[in-house]
């Protein structure tokens, strides 16, 4: 598992996380083609004497420098246009899990249960256990299912919020009196963490996510725990 505090991405631990690392390399490729290409052209125009400053007409060039861009822009886009569709579709999710956003905590309740809620807060320094995450950790972690589809619905009961965890590649805004939805597969076990990513006040910052991926069994038997 990626620290969630190290440079770049962390790693991919659902589909769509793939997807979005691979479609940042394709992009990437893209942007560093076109670079090489305008360094070349300007390095060779300022160092050789074989330039016509006088040209008046050049339809040909004018004709590449339009077509061009317009390819890239569409090698670009097609990816882009699919990954938003499969972001956006939701199928007989297993389990529905609804996240609220409070100044400045978490509450999550699992609709597909009677009474299965709770809230999330952030573990203060004082009360870390060795090898915990400071600032990350929290008392009650959201435990779902690996392999199965998950529905989130996302709101707040203050001001705006962000539920957002990177590995999932999920960020999903919580705003009062709307409920948004995002869905997502954890294709392995593992414990990941997000944050707030909306600066929503003073304590912005101490308002962690943990998710708990576990094969079903094991979040049966935790759901019967709670129950």
């Amino acid at each position: 598992m990626a620290h969630p505090s190290q440079l770049g991405f962390q790693d991919a631990a659902s589909p769509i996380m793939e997807e979005l690392l691979h479609f940042h390399d394709h992009a990437l490729m893209a942007v560093l083609l076109i670079s090489t290409l305008v360094l070349y052209v300007i390095s060779t125009m300022m160092t050789t004497k074989l330039t016509n400053t006088n040209s008046m007409d050049a339809q040909e060039i004018e004709m590449v420098w339009t077509i061009m861009p317009v390819i890239i822009l569409i090698i670009i886009a097609l990816p882009s246009l699919r990954i938003l569709y499969l972001m956006d579709e939701i199928n007989n999710p297993y389990l529905t899990v609804k996240a609220i956003g409070h100044q400045w905590y978490w509450s999550y309740e699992f609709t597909n249960y009677d009474n299965l809620m709770f809230d999330s807060y952030m573990i203060s320094t004082k009360d870390l256990f060795t090898g915990f995450n400071r600032l990350l950790e929290v008392d009650n972690r959201m435990v779902i299912p690996m392999e199965s589809p998950v529905r989130m619905l996302i709101s707040a009961e203050d001001v705006l919020h962000s539920w957002a965890i990177p590995s999932m590649g999920i960020k999903t805004d919580a705003i009062p009196g709307r409920l948004n939805q995002t869905t997502f597969i954890a294709s392995r076990p593992g414990i990941f963490y997000g944050q707030c990513s909306e600066i929503c006040g003073a304590n912005h910052s101490f308002m962690p996510i943990v998710m708990e991926s576990t094969p079903l069994n094991y979040f049966q038997d935790w759901s019967s725990s709670l129950l």
